[in-house]
This record gives structure tokens, sequence and C-alpha cells, in this order.
């Protein structure tokens, strides 16, 4: 007798086969996500040459007919290591949302699958619409599983829900029975997994922005192990004493706050500027005070001290001392963004993050970084963990040398979190800007329209992102 899968195995796989999504803004947001996960890969794929040597075949001269045409690139893959390769120019420069690095895994199995024997697909229709449906399903998966289970406190790479996310849906696609699907999320919980270590203090180094990548990897190729034979561990979470719970996860069984459904993907905080999301708020509260002290008459020199009090997730993510090591680094630390943005009198960008930036060596910025004390709030961590008001607030206060305070400014709900008025324009604008690194307004529009019909199907949409040469005018 065949014994059953843990329950949070079964509850899962019912979701992604037996939920209709039917919210149209869900459909609207996943629209919102998919261009904006899409821009980022475009200004990765134009800015980025540490990116740049990731992507191609494993071994040169390799070709894939019918492989994924990888966006950005001149490159046709197959869809594990285009899974790789997009979810590099996804996430390496550190300028999507989270959740959106489930788009590599399900781009690159849907494209494959547009291009290759299409009579024989037992799947979901590889339209538009199957594409958006897909992206809300791992949204909300990852979302859901992150909401109440701490993978950081076990030192577990957030990555981990990506790969668990990216192989359900992928399954799906594939036309994966249900049966398959469960066995397929079973061999997620069965690998060894990212430590966190990559992120954290001095250790932090670009392995952070291929990380994504390697999870979406690993999840279309498990995916298709099993759709190749291979069975599942029922018991996978449960056993004792090597299932996951107590292997990895302290002996405690993963907790729900909320039934899958549509939530997440309303809910998305998206990064209009290049910094680790809990340090957003800081940043514009830094911006804010900077213009006081010009009023004031003052300058950044006279500040003698920076408060900021967060969430004890900030803390635990971007609060660091000591040297910063690489654009890696600088990216995830409160005091680094925060300074730049004071002495720079703007958001921090791309390429101030880089080694050869003139931020990267000023002693201007170092000195100021010494001034900036993070303070975790426990206020501001309960709102942040609240799910009704879901805000990532930080208040940063000036203290001068002469005495003088300048009152604390809280920002609670960023730009590019859902409940600010100003998140959509700024989400498209960034979109539009990022694409114009490599297309025309014209080819933009054609895109726009593209990503409202429905029927489409998906490898005519990849078809508009794709570069035919190396290099060369925009389309």
């Amino acid at each position: 007798m065949t014994h059953p899968y843990d329950p949070p195995i079964q509850s899962l796989t019912t979701y992604l086969y037996n939920h209709t999504i039917t919210n149209p803004t869900a459909y609207t947001s996943a629209r919102t996500a998919l261009l904006d996960a899409l821009g980022c890969a475009i200004e990765t794929a134009s800015k980025s040459t540490e990116a740049q040597k990731f992507l191609g075949p494993q071994v040169s001269g390799t070709i894939v007919p019918d492989g994924f045409r990888v966006p950005g690139t001149r490159y046709q893959l197959d869809p594990v290591k285009g899974a790789f390769d997009f979810g590099v120019l996804i996430r390496y420069l550190d300028h999507n949302d989270a959740l959106g690095d489930n788009l590599a895994s399900i781009l690159s199995v849907t494209d494959w699958l547009c291009r290759t024997d299409e009579t024989t697909h037992q799947g979901p229709p590889l339209t538009m619409h199957t594409l958006l449906t897909a992206l809300i399903k791992a949204y909300e998966i990852q979302g859901i599983y992150a909401q109440s289970n701490a993978f950081n406190t076990h030192g577990t790479d957030h990555v981990i829900l990506v790969k668990l996310a990216s192989a359900a849906v992928v399954s799906w696609l594939l036309g994966l029975t249900e049966s398959q699907a469960m066995a397929t999320i079973s061999h997620v919980w069965m690998d060894g997994h990212p430590s966190r270590i990559y992120r954290s203090a001095e250790n932090t180094v670009p392995r952070k922005g291929w990380a994504a990548g390697d999870a979406c990897m690993r999840a279309v190729h498990l995916a298709l192990l099993v759709r190749a034979g291979q069975v599942g561990v029922p018991s996978v979470l449960t056993a004792v004493p090597w299932g996951f719970y107590q292997r990895d996860f302290g002996g405690r069984e993963f907790a729900f706050t909320r039934e899958f459904g549509d939530w997440t993907v309303r809910n998305v905080l998206y990064k209009v500027m290049p910094v680790e999301g809990h340090g957003i708020a800081a940043v514009e509260a830094a911006l804010v005070q900077r213009g006081r002290l010009l009023e004031m008459g003052h300058s950044v020199g006279d500040v003698e001290r920076i408060e900021i009090r967060t969430t004890r997730a900030a803390d635990l993510i971007i609060n660091k001392r000591g040297p910063l090591g690489n654009a890696a680094d600088r990216d995830h630390c409160m005091q680094f963004v925060v300074g730049l943005a004071l002495l720079k009198g703007g958001v921090p960008e791309v390429g101030d993050y880089l080694d050869e930036s003139c931020w990267a060596k000023s002693e201007e910025l170092e000195s100021l970084r010494e001034r900036v004390v993070v303070v975790p709030d426990d206020g501001l961590t309960a709102d942040y963990l609240d799910l009704e008001k879901k805000s990532i607030g930080s208040g940063l206060k000036v203290c001068l040398y002469d005495g003088t305070v300048l009152p604390e400014v809280l920002v609670e709900y960023p730009i590019g979190h859902v409940r600010n008025p100003g998140t959509s324009a700024a989400v498209q604008d960034k979109f539009v800007r990022n694409m114009r690194l490599m297309f025309s307004d014209a080819h933009i529009a054609r895109i726009l329209a593209a990503v409202e019909d429905d029927g489409m199907d998906i490898s005519e949409f990849v078809n508009l992102f794709w570069r035919q040469g190396p290099s060369g005018p925009r389309l």
C-alpha cells in the first residue's frame, strides 16, 4: 500500500491543480510583475559584465534548435540552463521583487514546450493566460510559505522557496499528474539547501545574485527527472530522524496563516530602486532629512549621528559594520545606502555599488557609515509581520554636532509598496527605462500590447525580447 504524502505537499498540489484564479486584479498584478521581471533582465543584460559571464551553453558551441530564447540575449538554451541564465538576469542587480525569480523556471519551460512538439503536450495551453496563472500560483506558494516559516533562522536561504514554488508550478506546466507533482515537491525537500552565509555580514558575495537562478535550474531539473520516472518520498517532511522537519527545521512543522489563493501577487513590494527591500524606506527618509539639512543651511558634514529605527528583519539582513568587499556587500548594507543617499541627494543606482565607483572608494561615505546606528524596533517589526498592515517601515533621526536634532522621519509604505499611491507609475517608469536600454519605444509599445493578449502563444511573446545577434542597434 502506498503511503500518503505529507499534508503540506498534498495541500500545495491540490491548490496548484484544482484552484481556479478568478480575480481580475490578480491578473492585472501578474502582468505588472511579469513586465517588471523582464525589465530587470534586460537591465542586467545591458549593464552587468559580471552577469554576462554566466550566460550561454555550458559547453561552447552547443546548439539547442528548439530551446528557450533567453530574453535580452542571442542564446537559445535547454530549459535547465535557460532557467539558470534567465534567473541570473532577473536577479543579479537586485532590482527585482524576490518572488519574480520564479519567472525564470516558468518562462524557460513554457517557451521550450512551445517550440518543441506541441501536439504531444499534456499540460495546460501554452498561452499568455497560462503564463500569468503560473506566475500567480508561484508567487502565492512562495509568499504563503514565507509568511510564517522563518527558514533564515535555521541558516537556510530564502531561495529554498523559489525552488519549491518553481518545481511545483513547472510540474503542472509539463503536464505531470498530481502524484508526479507531489513526487517532485518531495525531491525539493530531500535536497541539500543553500546556506544564508553568502548574504551575511562580511561573507556577502556575488553568489546571492545567482542563487535564485540556481534554485530555478534545480527546480526544472527535478521536475524533468520525475517526468522521466523518478518516484518521490511521501514522508519527506515528517520522517524521523532524516525528514526535513527534524534535519533542517528544528523539529517544527510548517505553519500557515492563510489559505492559498492570489493574495501574494496583489501585495508585491516592487524595487523601484536597486536597494535591498528592507532598506528602501530608510533611503526615502534620508532624502527627506537631507532636504531639511539644506533648508537649515547645514551640510551632511555637520551630521554627528544618524539613528535608524527599523524592523528586526532589516537589522538581521542589512545592518553591517566594517569593510564592504564587493557590490553585493554594498547593496545589502543599510549604512551604505543611507549614507550614499544623503551625500548624493538621490537614490542609489546599480553603478554606485561597483568597485570602480567613486562611492565605493569614498572616505566621506565611509566616515558617514560609522555614524549610522541601526536599532530594531518591536512596533515596526510587529507592523511588518501583521498581514493586515504589512508595512516595511523605517524611521530616521539626524543629530548634528551643534546639538540640533532633526526629528524622526518615519516611512512605513515606501515607493514600491502596494499601499503607496506612487507605486504604479514608478514601476511602469522603471520598466520603460530598462527596456529603452535595448529596445525602441515602438517595440516597447508592441510588448505592452502583447502582454494584454491572453491567447498569444508564449513563444511569440518571448520572441519580442530575444536578440538574434550579439549586439546592434535597438529594435
